[in-house]
């Protein structure tokens, strides 16, 4: 099963790859870049539902048909990962504002990869890692720890610029308006930022290939989009937004 797995994890990085550098090019039709060139399209709200849950589904069927549902350390990771998906599934889509849409073809390639990376994550923990890779010393080793502190800053991160951003308009107003405040000061897309952040600390608490895997995607899926989201940005607001000298994604680098 391991070299399967392992083989998986290849072929989920090369084709990452290829998303990173067709993104460049293409802007994916959701949210403010969303088009009817790609189809047609169902409310925003039912889009997220559908696209995210799948994740939280498949990876709870993984949890409850293996032999380690009661494995303290996998048990906790899996809560992590799950909390995450409870919110993006069932919580955020009921935040939005406005009568948006999403192209279903879209939608279609979210449930794709996100059943894909439950594979990843959940094949991982409850049937190819080792039995005795996790033992209840993994609590206190320093990849957990700061891994989990990780995962929580960027989860707090994703959650406030999200807030910011609901927020920027009041009922009835269409302007567009710079988000500022939080980690806005630093990059155009602090949400982003605070995901990619979340996932790279479920990677170093995990100590797994397919938490680097899963980090890969993030950045290979939001970086692209952060990059035409600090383009938009600087033609719609010229000197007001460049003369912050926000990054796109990674504060001080990207």
């Amino acid at each position: 099963m391991d070299t399967y797995f392992n083989g998986f994890l290849i072929i989920m990085a090369a084709i990452a790859l290829c998303v990173f550098v067709a993104l460049y090019f293409i802007k994916a039709g959701y949210g403010v870049f969303f088009s009817k060139k790609w189809g047609p399209s169902i409310s925003n709200r039912l889009g997220w539902i559908i696209m995210e849950a799948p994740v939280f589904i498949t990876m709870l069927i993984l949890w409850l048909m293996s032999d380690r549902t009661n494995d303290p350390v996998r048990l906790t990771m899996f809560a992590l990962f799950q909390l995450h998906y409870f919110q993006r599934s069932f919580i955020f889509p009921f935040l939005f504002k406005g009568k948006s849409r999403m192209a279903i073809s879209i939608m279609l390639c979210g449930v794709i990869f996100n059943t894909l990376n439950a594979l990843m994550q959940g094949g991982w923990l409850f049937y190819v890692s080792p039995a005795s890779y996790y033992t209840t010393a993994w609590f206190t080793s320093p990849q957990f720890i700061i891994g989990t502190i990780i995962f929580f800053i960027g989860m707090a991160i994703n959650l406030h610029s999200d807030h910011i951003i609901r927020h920027l308009r009041k009922p009835g107003d269409t302007r567009h308006y710079l988000p500022r405040g939080g980690m806005f000061r630093y990059v155009s897309s602090a949400n982003y930022f605070g995901e990619l952040l979340e996932w790279t600390g479920f990677a170093i608490l995990t100590w797994s290939w397919a938490g680097v895997v899963f980090v890969w995607w993030t950045f290979a899926n939001l970086a692209p989009r952060a990059h035409k989201i600090y383009n938009r940005y600087t033609e719609e607001f010229g000197e007001e937004f460049t003369r912050e000298n926000r990054k796109r994604i990674i504060p001080f680098i990207y």
